[in-house]
């Protein structure tokens, strides 16, 4: 009988409110037996939803996990901007005399389908000069960070109560759902960000396949992960059948999600 530090294969969790990938992580390692384990893409402590966890020789497959498309799902608040562009951080409201139509905030969206040029939140794990952003952030030092080329798949207005937008996506690798949050409000002439979020997906990994911490028993073993194996095949499927993306329709220089000028 395998001992559990020599567990190998991916574990689904849904992520808890208010935890910290990291801790959710070390969480389900202990209860593993101290196996080797890694993620593939942080979550946010304010976010939820779909974290995968890979055990013994399957951390040596995080970096193609972590390439694998994402999708979420998020309430945009178009009422205030926050410096962290979660609902962590401190409001600044924005007065808005005529909140915009349905047909404005789905027009806005379709401005950030395809290849788009976005600039992470302050309050990020992009590293600047040997350190996180969220630390000189956090040290009221916020940098200014340079855009970064990222590709939105589909997106779609799920529902719209003024001032919450709810927002579902379907994006590749180092994609911020707060950096969309910030830019739908500004392309709006509104505040904007995330009152929630919660991933759904990473790759063919969905919330169907995934429990809570609270789900889990206290010792994890072969029969509540995934076979690496049937892993990479499932991670091969799901990319065989992935339409290519949409071309966005020509846009202005200063339209939302493209950078004025080259």
């Amino acid at each position: 009988m395998r001992h559990h530090s020599d567990l190998t294969g991916i574990l689904v969790l849904d992520k808890d409110l208010g935890m910290s990938s990291m801790r959710a992580v070390e969480i389900a390692r202990r209860r593993a037996g101290r196996a080797k384990a890694g993620h593939a893409g942080t979550l946010d402590p304010l976010a939820t939803g779909v974290l995968v966890v890979a055990f013994g020789r399957a951390t040596k497959a995080i970096d193609l996990l972590m390439a694998t498309e994402k999708r979420y799902e998020t309430d945009v608040d178009l009422s205030a901007f926050t410096a962290t562009d979660d609902r962590e951080g401190e409001r600044r409201e924005i007065a808005v005399t005529t909140p915009p139509t349905r047909e404005a905030v789905e027009r806005a969206l379709g401005g950030f389908l395809g290849e788009i040029m976005q600039k992470p939140p302050a309050f990020s794990a992009v590293h600047v000069g040997g350190k996180r952003a969220y630390a000189l952030a956090r040290n009221d030092a916020p940098p200014d960070l340079p855009p970064r080329r990222v590709v939105v798949h589909e997106i779609a207005l799920l529902r719209y109560e003024w001032p919450i937008a709810t927002v579902a996506i379907r994006s590749g690798k180092g994609f911020y759902v707060r950096s969309l949050a910030r830019d739908l409000g500004l392309a709006l002439g509104t505040g904007g960000h995330c009152a929630t979020l919660r991933r759904t997906a990473v790759g063919p990994f969905t919330l169907k396949a995934a429990r809570s911490l609270a789900e889990l028993p206290e010792h994890i073993d072969e029969s509540c992960v995934i076979p690496l194996e049937t892993a990479l095949g499932a991670m091969g499927a799901l990319t065989s059948r992935v339409p290519p993306t949409p071309t966005p329709p020509a846009s202005p220089p200063d339209a939302p999600g493209h950078p004025r000028g080259s």
